[in-house]
């Protein structure tokens, strides 16, 4: 006897819009292509989320291995006996080192008014090379400094190198300064601590732990998309692993309506494009209606879409966006045939209608998990019995 056994993940699998229906053992009409559909959309969803955040980090790995960024963010400590041309050639542009005997040039480095830093010359493996220390560093301009350590950036033939070899030089004469053997790189503390580098270095680490934590977030929702946002948000009409359930269920067993993106089940409305996916019971739609968007490209247009916006009783929006115009009319009939309490269409009376409820909702429903709180819900109920009130005596 064979047996075959199921994959633990097999919702993984990318949803099939053409497979066949087929009928199970009970006899009960089951479509293969709605088995685990929610849950394979979700993961399809976040599959697509993976892309950017990988990309990027590939450009980051690439830039470090490619360019001298890594120093930037690692920058290498230099100890012993070192040759700044080796350690320029080898990119490690930012270092931690330690210089001797600096004496000031007299000259400075002037911005906007200010003084950013203060040129000295020193003597590293019988060659000269201009240091720009920082005016903290240097001390408003210590004639001579014995021993500093500093966390530099190496700058091979700068524009301002060109000019202090030039006033050294007119100073003190050609052969009475080390202006002569000066080196080609510049040692420069003022540029390594600049605004530009700390910007750089924060928005370089900023966005890398992001891209990180989303492609790790994106890896965590594929494999378990009970955990995911849409699930989660769920827990505000119930338990979310239930209702999921539930739904799964019944669109499993024949969907009353479908289209290519949007279904309602006997209790549910769901949503499985690509901008998204959402699942919310229709006892709980308070608001529905839709708009158009005209495309075009300069002046040439050239298609229409239409937007299904749906707003819940705890303040949930969901757009189904790009989308036929008879497939949103039929799901706005559906819809307001199941929940009469359904507000149908954008009208200044529902307007100011769903702005009374959602001004009488209790700030607590801002809070995610404080939404599925028994009192919380009573709140809700009583609400929505006040708005019920407050309608039928409008409409009398």
């Amino acid at each position: 006897m064979k047996y075959k056994f199921k994959s633990p993940f097999r919702w993984l699998r990318k949803p099939n819009v053409h497979a066949p229906m087929a009928d199970t053992e009970g006899g009960t009409n089951v479509s293969e292509r709605f088995h685990h559909y929610i849950c394979r959309s979700i993961a399809g969803f976040y599959r697509r989320r993976m892309v950017s955040p990988s990309i990027y980090l590939l450009l980051l790995l690439a830039l470090f291995v490619f360019s001298p960024a890594r120093s930037m963010l690692f920058p290498e400590q230099v100890t012993g006996q070192f040759k700044i041309a080796d350690l320029y050639q080898n990119r490690s542009r930012y270092v931690h080192l330690s210089l001797s005997n600096l004496h000031f040039t007299g000259y400075t480095r002037q911005m906007l008014g200010l003084t950013t830093g203060y040129y000295y010359y020193t003597v590293i493996d019988q060659k000269s090379y201009i240091v720009l220390l920082r005016p903290d560093t240097a001390s408003q301009g210590l004639p001579q400094i014995e021993q500093i350590q500093v966390f530099a950036k190496i700058i091979k033939n700068p524009a301002s190198l060109d000019r202090i070899k030039l006033h050294l030089t007119e100073d003190l004469g050609e052969h009475a300064n080390p202006a002569g053997a000066l080196s080609p790189y510049m040692i420069s503390e003022a540029d390594a601590r600049g605004i530009l580098h700390r910007f750089l270095v924060i928005f370089i680490w900023a966005t890398g732990i992001y891209a990180g934590v989303s492609l790790l977030l994106n890896l965590l929702y594929i494999f378990f998309p009970k955990l995911s946002a849409p699930v989660r948000r769920l827990g505000a009409y119930g338990d979310p692993w239930k209702l999921l359930a539930q739904a799964e269920e019944e669109l499993a067993t024949m969907p009353q309506l479908a289209t290519e993106d949007m279904f309602i089940t006997e209790h549910f409305f769901i949503e499985t494009s690509v901008y998204g996916v959402a699942v919310v019971p229709i006892s709980e739609i308070k608001w529905i209606y839709k708009y158009s968007t005209l495309h075009r490209i300069l002046w040439h247009h050239f298609s229409i879409s239409y937007t299904l916006y749906i707003m819940t009783t705890h303040r949930q929006a969901i757009h189904c966006p790009k989308n036929a115009k008879s497939d949103i009319d039929g799901v706005i009939d559906y819809l307001s045939e199941a929940n009469h309490d359904i507000l149908v269409g954008f009208t200044e009376r529902n307007r100011l209608r769903m702005q009374w409820y959602l001004r009488k909702l209790p700030l607590s429903d801002l809070i995610p998990f404080m939404r599925g709180r028994p009192g919380h819900r009573q709140k809700i109920e009583r609400i929505k019995k006040e708005e019920g009130i407050s309608r039928e005596s409008d409409q009398g």
